[in-house]
């Protein structure tokens, strides 16, 4: 047991976000089928939902908060969505009225590091404006109505803003002519790092903390203490938080139990086809844009609003 826990501890993270990407690249180089990297997946889920028992961060967002079935339904469509974009990949590039200009000559690995660089930069800038554009939020603030934070829940998001994200995070890339291949090891990594950065495990990274956009930074970003949580955007850096002022790498208390969520939102709807319809129904903000302000004075705090939302003639404030 002391053994699981010291690797909870430190081996967890290089192992999610360095070793199974490295088997991944070895896998793809080699020709083999890209449904071995549907279980190596399956292989990361089951390792990452372990190790939270092993080493908990918050015991108490390890029980079911009466959303596992939410979560379940959002990871499978998340996922479904991610394998159909591929399959489509290939027509896609049929319409692209130019040569390929990817660096295809590059090592399969450097390829894979490039492809993350472009699309984290990409999601996260609509990560940023998804928390200062009112449609936008609507749609993402399915995505923080979570009550706890662990890793399954790192795939719950509205089908329509998995949508933008995947039209942002790929189209540049899409463009430049990326091979089917590179979309196959961008699609797990990406799915890797939401484990890794919404998982409940209390690992540590020392220094590297300060430069990868991991749990105890992630966790920041999804608190409801007022405008606090309006930080820490990036998916797999913290190199764009730098460049846009949203970087924070630390708090005076850390997140812990009831304090995950939207603030003024305690009772959240944890129906997957209520959280479908619900940037669709009735709503009323009770404060202006005028009023809203994040804690750095930064533009509207969308994520802290007061608001009420109206879903089957059920008021959910």
């Amino acid at each position: 047991m002391v053994a699981l826990r010291l690797f909870a501890r430190f081996g967890y993270v290089p192992t999610m976000m360095v070793g199974l990407n490295l088997f991944a690249v070895y896998l793809v180089a080699g020709g083999d089928s890209f449904l071995w990297i549907g279980v190596l997946f399956g292989v990361a889920v089951v390792l990452s939902l372990l190790m939270e028992w092993i080493r908990p961060y918050e015991l108490s967002w390890n029980w079911a908060h009466a959303d596992s079935g939410k979560d379940v339904a959002h990871g499978v469509i998340y996922e479904t969505a991610n394998i159909t974009a591929i399959l489509l990949l290939p027509f896609i590039t049929l319409l692209i009225p130019w040569r390929s200009v990817w660096p295809s000559t590059l090592p399969i690995g450097v390829q894979l590091l490039l492809a993350i660089i472009v699309a984290d930069f990409s999601m996260t800038m609509i990560h940023y404006w998804s928390h200062r554009v009112s449609w936008l939020w609507r749609l993402h603030a399915v995505h923080h109505g979570v009550h706890r934070l662990y890793s399954f829940n790192g795939l719950v998001r509205h089908p329509l803003h998995q949508l933008l994200d995947l039209a942002a995070g790929t189209l540049p890339l899409v463009l430049a002519g990326l091979p089917v291949e590179l979309a196959v090891l961008l699609a797990f990594a990406i799915s890797l790092q939401l484990l890794v950065q919404h998982s409940n495990i209390d690992y540590e990274l020392g220094p590297f903390q300060k430069f990868l956009a991991v749990g105890p930074v992630h966790r920041l970003h999804h608190v409801n203490w007022g405008g606090q949580g309006d930080v820490n955007f990036g998916l797999f850096f913290t190199c764009w938080d730098r460049l846009l002022g949203t970087l924070r790498l630390d708090s005076d208390r850390a997140p812990r139990a009831g304090d995950i969520g939207i603030q003024d939102q305690a009772h959240f709807p944890q129906d997957y086809m209520t959280q479908l319809v619900l940037p669709f129904a009735n709503y009323r903000a009770v404060n202006t844009v005028e009023q809203r302000a994040t804690n750095f004075g930064r533009g509207p705090n969308l994520d802290s609003e007061k608001s009420i939302y109206l879903t089957r003639g059920k008021t959910i404030a």
